[in-house]
C-alpha cells in the first residue's frame, strides 16, 4: 500500500507514472525522496526527471547542467583522434573463457535465417530450429527450399498481432470460456493407476493463483543413460528417494514392566530398502532430546527409558514410530514405470523436492520435472517457471480435449513472471497491483476498493480499458485507439 500511495503522491505533483512506478519499486517514499540527491535518483530514472522529482517534492535544489559550446566537427575530430592515439591498449579477452549461452546456428538453420532476411523477415530461432529439423534428410531443389522458406515467412507475417489489438481481452476470452467446460476431478497420471494428480479446473485455478503448494506435488525423475534401462538400479535410486519410516520396516512394542521399546525388524522389507540393523541404531541414536539408552540384540533393538515414567515412554514410543531412516523430504512415494514410449524407466513420485532430487548424481537433471511452479522458481529460475505455467496449463486444457492457441497462455505466463517473481492474477496479484481505482473496484470487493480510494483521495486517469468502459468512453483499442478529423478544402475564385 505504501508504493501506490507514493506512485499517487508523485503523480499529483505532475510526476509522469512510469517515473513515480521506477521510484516506488526502488523503495522511495515522499519523505525519503526530499532527503535524496540526484545522483542516487539517477540509478533509476534520467537526470532530468531526477531534477523535475526533487523541484516537486521540495527536495535539495539542483542546478542545471550549463549548455556546452558547440564544437566545431574539424576540432571534434582532432580531439577523437587525439584521444584514440593516447587511450590504452584495449586488453584483448579470450574467447574460451566466455561462456556461450545458447548453441550456435548449424549450416542449415544459418541458411534459412540468411534466406527469411532477404525476405525482409526476421524470424524467432525457435522457428527456424523446427524448420531445420524438419527438412533434415530430406531431398530438396534450391527452388522448393525458397519456396518453403517464402511460406513460412508469409504465415509469420499473417499471424503477427496488429496494432493496438485487444491481446488481452481476446486471451481472457480463448482461456476463460473453454475453462467453464471443464471437469471438476482428479486423474490417474500418464497411465500411472497407482497415483491421482488434480486436473481440470481446480488444476488451472492453482496454475493462475500461483499457488506455493500445489494439492497434490508430483514429480517426474528421469535417470541417467547408464542406468535408464537397469531396473534394478532404478529400484535402488526410487528407495533412496522415498521416505521410509521405522513403522514402516518394522513391528514396534512396548514393555512396561521394564520400560523399554522393543523394535523387531522385518529382515525382507529391510533388504528391499537396503537398510541395515545397525543404520536403525544410528538414526534413532540421533533422535533429539532422547532420554533412553539403545542396545541391539540379533533380530531386535531395545530403547530402554532412563526413568520409570509412562509419560516419557510414550512420547519417546511416538518418536520412535515418525523416525525417518533414509529418503528425501515431501516425497512419500515413488512409483517405477516405463514411459509412454517404453525406452526407459521414469520414477514417479508423490511429493516434490526438486533442489534435493537434482543434487543427486543418479538423476538427469535436464528431463526431470515437477508440476510446483513456485518451486521451479525458486530453483530454476524465473524463466524455468514462465515456461512451467505456459506448459501446465495447456497440458490441463488439452487433458480436457481443449484446443487454447499457445500464444493465450504464454501472454498470461509474461504477465504472471514479467517482473521477476511469479504473482498470481488476482487482487493479491497482478489484479490489485493496478493503478487504476476502477480497474481495482471491477474485480473484486468492490465497495472496499471505493471507499479506501475515497479516504485516501486517489486519482483515476482512465488510462486501461475496464475503467473506460466504465464511465461510458472509447477505449484505446482498435478502432477506439485511431481518431480521424476531416477537414474541408475551401476552393479560391478562378480555380
Amino acid at each position: 500500500m505504501a508504493k501506490k500511495d507514493t506512485v499517487k503522491g508523485l503523480m499529483r505533483r505532475g510526476i509522469r507514472e512510469s517515473v513515480a512506478n521506477a521510484l516506488a519499486d526502488a523503495g522511495y517514499k515522499l519523505s525519503s525522496l526530499k532527503k535524496a540527491s540526484p545522483e542516487e535518483l539517477m540509478r533509476y530514472i534520467s537526470e532530468r526527471d531526477a531534477i523535475q522529482v526533487l523541484e516537486k517534492v521540495g527536495g535539495k535544489k539542483v542546478e542545471p547542467p550549463k549548455k556546452k559550446a558547440p564544437v566545431s566537427p574539424k576540432k571534434l575530430i582532432k580531439e577523437r583522434t587525439k584521444a584514440k592515439k593516447s587511450a590504452a591498449p584495449a586488453v584483448k579477452i579470450d574467447p574460451s573463457q566466455i561462456p556461450k549461452k545458447i548453441k550456435p546456428m548449424s549450416p542449415a538453420e544459418q541458411n534459412i535465417f540468411k534466406k527469411a532476411l532477404e525476405m525482409d523477415t526476421h524470424l524467432p530461432r525457435k522457428l527456424v530450429e523446427d524448420i531445420a529439423a524438419h527438412l533434415e534428410g530430406k531431398k530438396y531443389s534450391e527452388k522448393q527450399f525458397d519456396e518453403i522458406v517464402r511460406r513460412v515467412c508469409e504465415k509469420f507475417k499473417n499471424r503477427m498481432v496488429e496494432p493496438y489489438e485487444g491481446v488481452g481481452i481476446v486471451g481472457a476470452q480463448s482461456i476463460g470460456e473453454p475453462g467453464t467446460q471443464m471437469t471438476m476431478r482428479t486423474f490417474h497420471y500418464a497411465g500411472v493407476a497407482e497415483m491421482n494428480v488434480t486436473l481440470g479446473l481446480p488444476r488451472l485455478i492453482e496454475i493462475v493463483d500461483a499457488r506455493k503448494i500445489p494439492s497434490t506435488p508430483m514429480m517426474e525423475i528421469y535417470l541417467k543413460d547408464d542406468i535408464k534401462n537397469e531396473l534394478d538400479q532404478v529400484k535402488k535410486v526410487a528407495s533412496n528417494i522415498e521416505i521410509t519410516t521405522l513403522r514402516e520396516i518394522c513391528a514396534i512394542e512396548t514393555d512396561v514392566a521394564h520400560m523399554e521399546i522393543v523394535i523387531i525388524p522385518d529382515k525382507e522389507k529391510m533388504k528391499a530398502k537396503d537398510i541395515s540393523q545397525e543404520d536403525i541404531v544410528k538414526k534413532i541414536m540421533k533422535i533429539r532430546g532422547l532420554k533412553a539408552s539403545v542396545t541391539s540384540n540379533a533380530g531386535e533393538i531395545r530403547v530402554k527409558m532412563d526413568e520409570f515414567s509412562f509419560k516419557v515412554l510414550q512420547d519417546t514410543l511416538g518418536m520412535v514410530r515418525a523416525l525417518t531412516l533414509k529418503g528425501v523430504k515431501g516425497i512419500k512415494r515413488a512409483i517405477i514405470r516405463k514411459n509412454e514410449s517404453g525406452d526407459e524407466y521414469v520414477i514417479y513420485t508423490e511429493g516434490s523436492n526438486l533442489a534435493e532430487v537434482l543434487a543427486m548424481e543418479e538423476i538427469d537433471p535436464i528431463k526431470t520435472t515437477t508440476n510446483s511452479i513456485m518451486e521451479i522458481g525458486d530453483v530454476l529460475g524465473i524463466e524455468a517457471a514462465r515456461n512451467s505455467i505456459i506448459k501446465e496449463a495447456y497440458n490441463t486444457l488439452s487433458e480436457q480435449g481443449l484446443a487454447v492457441d499457445k500464444r493465450h497462455i504464454m501472454l498470461v505466463a509474461d504477465i504472471m513472471t514479467n517482473d521477476g517473481n511469479v504473482r498470481a492474477i488476482g487482487r493479491h496479484g497482478i489484479s490489485g497491483r493496478k493503478t487504476s481505482v476502477l480497474a481495482r473496484a471491477a474485480f473484486e470487493i468492490t465497495a472496499a476498493h471505493l471507499l479506501h480510494a475515497g479516504l485516501i483521495g486517489e486519482e483515476d486517469m482512465l488510462t486501461g480499458v475496464a475503467e473506460n468502459i466504465i464511465v461510458g468512453q472509447p477505449i484505446t483499442l482498435g478502432t477506439g485507439a485511431v481518431k480521424l478529423k476531416y477537414v474541408g478544402i475551401k476552393k479560391e475564385e478562378g480555380t
